[in-house]
């Protein structure tokens, strides 16, 4: 009997460690997870100079006025024949590995480049977010270039966050934008080998430009669309709600929602189980 009892002693000390630690590896996984979306954000905010609602100062973006200067577009034009013509073409007009630039405007231009999605490495592949290789005058001197190759397209947009409405915002967000991103902005796995990416670490300019140009299999939200209020109204909810959620209750888990949520209920309840299932097996044969 004795020997029994501390027999299954032994076998049940280590099942409740280990579903211990696989709760507080959850737990160590959503604080790590919410501390990198909170750098990443300052990071952008002082690389970018932008503010917003909950935080000192203006609430709009700065306001970016490409320099069509020729000293300005001479740079461009070296910057972008080193690392953008080898796939787009000396003149932007496009070649078999990449496509024409040419009246795409400067909104398009720079969200690629000022996102680290361009210069892309592989062609057939889906570009992902990375540190920019440019700086922002550099980016900025990329977009003047293209730009004065040809006209058309929207302009880098200029987003005023102190007269947006984050309520509005929300609404909007969960009509054109969760289906794709989510409702928490992690993104998702959309058709074709292609997912919508994250917007945890998207700055002001980069938000109201993706509704602008559409990149990859995201529409295009013109003027017809989405009014300027509503791009910035978007902007707002994302900029305030979707980067700092409030995780009133819990733990954030990764914001992705139902999926972790059933994961850790699956885990505690399949533990617990095992627990009284093995401590009443182990009576009954006492």
């Amino acid at each position: 009997m004795k020997l029994h009892r501390k027999s299954r002693r032994q076998t049940l000390v280590p099942l409740v460690l280990g579903i211990a630690a696989s709760v507080s590896g959850l737990a160590i996984f959503s604080q790590t997870a919410s501390a990198s979306t909170s750098n990443s954000v300052s990071s952008l905010q002082g690389a970018n100079s932008v503010t917003y609602e909950g935080t000192k100062g203006a609430n709009k973006a700065p306001i970016t006025q490409l320099k069509l200067n020729p000293s300005t577009i001479a740079l461009g034009k070296t910057l972008f024949v080193e690392s953008c013509a080898s796939c787009h073409g000396d003149a932007a007009v496009g070649t078999s590995r990449a496509p024409n630039l040419q009246g795409l405007g400067a909104a398009t231009i720079d969200f690629w480049v000022s996102t680290g999605r361009m210069p892309l490495a592989d062609p057939t592949v889906q570009p992902i977010r990375k540190p920019p290789r440019f700086s922002r005058s550099q980016t900025l001197a990329i977009d003047a270039y293209v730009t004065s190759l040809a006209s058309g397209g929207p302009h880098i947009p200029q987003v005023n966050l102190g007269a947006a409405s984050l309520s509005a915002g929300e609404g909007l967000f969960a009509t054109n934008c969760a289906a794709c991103h989510t409702i928490t902005g992690v993104g998702d796995a959309l058709a074709n080998s292609v997912y919508a990416p994250s917007l945890h670490n998207a700055s002001t300019t980069q938000i109201a430009e993706a509704i602008r140009t559409g990149p990859l299999n995201m529409p295009r939200f013109g003027t017809g669309n989405l009014s300027n209020q509503q791009v910035a109204d978007i902007t707002k909810y994302v900029k305030n709600v979707i980067q700092h959620p409030n995780d009133v209750g819990g733990l954030g888990l990764g914001w992705v929602g139902p999926v972790a949520e059933g994961f850790v209920a699956i885990l505690i309840g399949l533990g617990v189980l095992m627990i009284a299932g093995y401590w009443i097996g182990g009576r009954a044969h006492e």
